[in-house]
C-alpha cells in the first residue's frame, strides 16, 4: 500500500514537473531576419526606446523606408510587441478587447484572444487598451483600460490565468483608464495597481485613499500575489528594474512621486514626492535612471526634476537629494506621456501639456539647461537608433532627426499613405499616442484605428 502511495506522488510530482517544463519552451522562431533585436514590451527590451541596430535609411528624399504592411485597428493607444517572428498587438473592436498576434514579417494572423470589456473613460477618450502587450518568452500578458490582467500563450493564445485587478484590489477607475505597462523580473510580473479600502468614493471625490498596492507583484506562471508595495493610488507611468549602486533595484513614478525598491521582496527602500496639485494631474512618463541619478518630468505643473541618491539618511528623509528641479516656469522638461531618452549626457523629449504650446527638445542632463527646442510639432514620442531620433508625431507625422545637441536637425519627413477601399489615406491619423517599436530592421508605428510596418533598416545582402 506505501509503496503504491509512493509511486502514485511520483508520478504526480513527474507530471506537474513536466509541466512545469512545458510552461517554459519556447515557441518555433518565425523570423525571417536574423539581424537586429526583438522588441517584447512598452519601449524596448531596457525600457529606454533605444535600439542597438544600424545601418539605417538616413536619406528619406532618395530612400524613404518602404511600406511593408499596415492593418485596420479598432480602439486603442497600445504600442505593439515584437518576439521571435511574432508581432502582438492589443485593441477593441464593440464591447470586446482583443489581443492578436500577427506575423512580424507580413501582419498575417496567427491568433486572437478575446474577452468582455464595459470601460468607458471619464473624459470621453476611447476606450481601447493603453499599455503594450509584454512578452516574456513563452507568455505574452496583456492589462486591459478596465484593470483586466491576463496571462496568454504565445504559440495560440490560450488564457493560462486572468486576475481582475479593480475588483481584486479595490481600485477606483482612475480619469485615464488602466495605461501602466508590467514588467517581468525573474519569476515575478510586476504591475501598478494602486487600490484602494472596500467603500472608497469615487476618483473624482479627492479623497480616494491608497491600501498598499501601488504595485504588487504576481507569480508570472499562476498569478498568485507574491507580494504588494507602496501606500499611493495609481499613475501612468510603468515600472522599470535596473542596476543601481550595485543592486537590483525597482523603480515607480506612482501618482504621488518616486518608490524606490528591492524587486526580490518588495521592500520599499525609499521615495520621493513629485505630482501637481491639480486633481487631474498625470505622473506618465516614466522615471530615466542613469547612474545614481533620477529624471523625473510631469507637464501640469512642476515640470521636471533630477534627483541624485546618495543612500539611506538614517533619518527618515529621503536619500534622493535635487542636482535640479525646475520652478513654475520657463521649465526646461515638462513631459505629458512621453517617455525621455538619454543619450550621451543629453536628454530629448517632447516637453508640454497640449499640442500648441509642445517642443521637442534637448536638454543638458546635468545642468537642465536647453540646448535646443523645436515648436510646432504637436506631441511626439522619439526612438533612438543609430545616431538618430524616429520621431513619431500624435498627428501622424513621422520625422528622422540627429541625435545631436547643436542644433534640431531634421533629415526626414514622412506622411505615410496608401490605398485603402479605393482611396488613398493617411494611415496614422490623430491621435497617434503609441510609442514607436523597431524590432530586426523593422518600424512599427500605430495611429488611430491603423497599424503600419516600414522597412527602416533594409535587408542584409544574401
Amino acid at each position: 500500500m506505501l509503496r503504491h502511495v509512493c509511486l502514485v506522488l511520483l508520478a504526480a510530482l513527474a507530471a506537474s514537473v513536466a509541466a512545469a517544463a512545458d510552461d517554459d519552451v519556447l515557441p518555433p522562431d518565425l523570423r525571417t531576419r536574423a539581424d537586429g533585436i526583438d522588441w517584447p514590451g512598452f519601449l524596448g527590451p531596457n525600457r529606454d526606446s533605444k535600439s542597438p541596430e544600424t545601418g539605417i535609411r538616413a536619406d528619406w528624399a532618395a530612400d524613404p523606408p518602404p511600406l511593408l504592411w499596415h492593418l485596420e485597428l479598432g480602439e486603442g493607444y497600445a504600442a505593439p510587441s515584437v518576439a521571435r517572428g511574432r508581432l502582438f498587438y492589443f485593441t477593441r473592436f464593440g464591447d470586446r478587447a482583443l489581443l492578436v498576434a500577427v506575423r512580424a514579417d507580413n501582419g498575417e494572423e496567427l491568433w486572437r484572444s478575446t474577452y468582455r470589456t464595459d470601460y468607458e473613460d471619464y473624459y470621453g477618450y476611447d476606450g481601447g487598451p493603453r499599455t503594450a502587450p509584454l512578452v516574456d518568452g513563452p507568455r505574452v500578458y496583456a492589462v486591459g483600460a478596465d484593470g483586466i490582467l491576463r496571462c496568454h500563450r504565445v504559440l495560440d493564445g490560450e488564457v493560462l490565468w486572468e486576475r481582475d485587478t479593480h475588483a481584486d484590489y479595490g481600485v477606483q477607475q482612475n480619469f485615464f483608464g488602466v495605461a501602466s505597462a508590467p514588467w517581468v523580473e525573474g519569476d515575478l510580473l510586476l504591475v501598478a495597481v494602486g487600490g484602494s479600502p472596500p467603500g472608497a468614493p469615487n476618483i473624482h471625490s479627492g479623497r480616494v485613499e491608497p491600501n498598499g498596492t501601488a504595485l504588487v507583484a504576481f507569480d508570472k506562471r499562476t498569478g498568485e500575489e507574491r507580494y504588494r508595495l507602496g501606500d499611493d493610488l495609481a499613475s501612468y507611468a510603468s515600472p522599470i528594474v535596473v542596476d543601481f549602486g550595485g543592486e537590483r533595484r525597482g523603480f515607480h513614478f506612482a501618482r504621488s512621486g518616486l518608490i524606490l525598491f528591492d524587486p526580490k521582496d518588495g521592500r520599499e527602500i525609499d521615495g520621493f514626492g513629485w505630482r501637481a496639485r491639480r486633481l487631474t494631474s498625470v505622473n506618465a512618463a516614466n522615471p530615466v535612471v542613469v547612474g545614481n541619478q533620477v529624471l523625473l518630468t510631469e507637464s501640469y505643473e512642476k515640470g521636471a526634476v533630477l534627483l541624485e541618491y546618495g543612500g539611506d539618511t538614517k533619518s527618515g528623509e529621503s536619500g534622493f537629494r535635487p542636482v535640479w528641479q525646475d520652478g513654475p516656469r520657463n521649465q526646461a522638461i515638462a513631459a505629458h506621456w512621453n517617455t525621455p531618452v538619454h543619450h550621451e549626457g543629453v536628454v530629448y523629449v517632447s516637453s508640454g501639456e497640449k499640442s500648441p504650446n509642445a517642443e521637442l527638445r534637448a536638454v543638458d542632463w546635468a545642468t537642465g539647461e536647453v540646448h535646443w527646442s523645436q515648436p510646432r510639432l504637436a506631441r511626439t514620442q522619439l526612438l533612438y537608433v543609430d545616431g538618430h531620433f524616429g520621431v513619431h508625431s500624435e498627428v501622424g507625422d513621422l520625422l528622422l532627426i540627429r541625435a545631436t545637441p547643436e542644433s534640431y536637425q531634421q533629415l526626414g519627413h514622412l506622411r505615410l499613405q496608401a490605398e485603402v477601399d479605393g482611396r488613398i489615406v493617411d494611415l496614422l491619423r490623430y491621435p497617434a499616442w503609441a510609442a514607436p517599436v523597431l524590432a530586426h530592421g523593422v518600424l512599427y508605428v500605430r495611429g488611430r484605428s491603423r497599424l503600419a510596418a516600414l522597412e527602416l533598416i533594409p535587408r542584409p545582402a544574401p
